[in-house]
């Protein structure tokens, strides 16, 4: 990918004249969450313009680090394909959407490591209670496995975490599970949650890493 010419600089800078038609229109009505995000980055990482050498398209980063990673912050809905235009187009790249407008979404009880060892033989059920059911059951062809909770012998032993959550979405944007770039919820605070699966054979179980927020930002200045 390529760096834009001066007139898309110019424009960004405030010069319509430069694209009288405006197609970019919808970033000057950007919310005060996804301005103050990138006011949290260093002046030139903001707003970097590039263009597909192949198909001609502008795609604007809403931060681009010196290490080559695309951070994008979504405040509203977006579409699979304009979800997959801008991963297949950066290399490296992450997003951060805004929780606090998501309905539904509930961060709930902390979870053991869910690639913890000691949890290998077991799978975690996709309710809002947390609970598992072994996996030799699942494999057995049993189509209502026995739930167990973390008071069970099996499972009452082992540690719970301080970072990683289990979490209700009750009304999802499905388009973000199809996502391949890693992605971080922002619910206000002191911390982000990063969204996590852990694959399993009777359906993928997501879950969230807790992530300290200055931490995140450090990372990439």
């Amino acid at each position: 990918m390529d760096s834009v010419d001066e007139n898309l600089l110019k424009y960004f800078n405030g010069d319509l004249t430069a694209y009288p038609n405006d197609p970019f229109e919808k970033y000057h009505r950007e919310s005060t969450w996804h301005k103050n995000w990138k006011k949290a980055f260093p002046i030139e990482y903001r707003e970097k313009v590039f263009c597909c050498q192949d198909t001609g398209e502008l795609h604007r980063a809403d931060v681009y680090t010196n290490c080559g990673t695309a951070i994008e912050f979504q405040n509203s809905p977006i579409t699979l394909s304009e979800m997959q235009s801008r991963e297949a187009f950066y290399p490296k790249m992450l997003w951060v959407l805004n929780g606090k407008k998501f309905k539904g979404f509930r961060v709930l009880k902390n979870l053991p490591d869910p690639y913890d060892p000691k949890l290998e033989a077991f799978e975690f059920c996709n309710t809002d209670h947390l609970s598992m059911f072994s996996k030799s059951e699942v494999l057995s062809g049993i189509v209502k496995p026995k739930v167990l909770n973390f008071y069970h012998p099996e499972l009452k032993k082992i540690k719970l975490s301080s970072n990683y959550y289990h979490f209700c979405w009750k009304q999802p944007h499905a388009v973000w599970y199809a996502a391949k770039a890693p992605i971080f919820v922002d619910l206000g605070g002191l911390f982000l949650y990063r969204l996590k699966i852990r694959k399993q054979i009777s359906g993928d179980y997501a879950y969230l890493e807790m992530i300290n927020r200055k931490k995140f930002i450090e990372d990439f200045l």
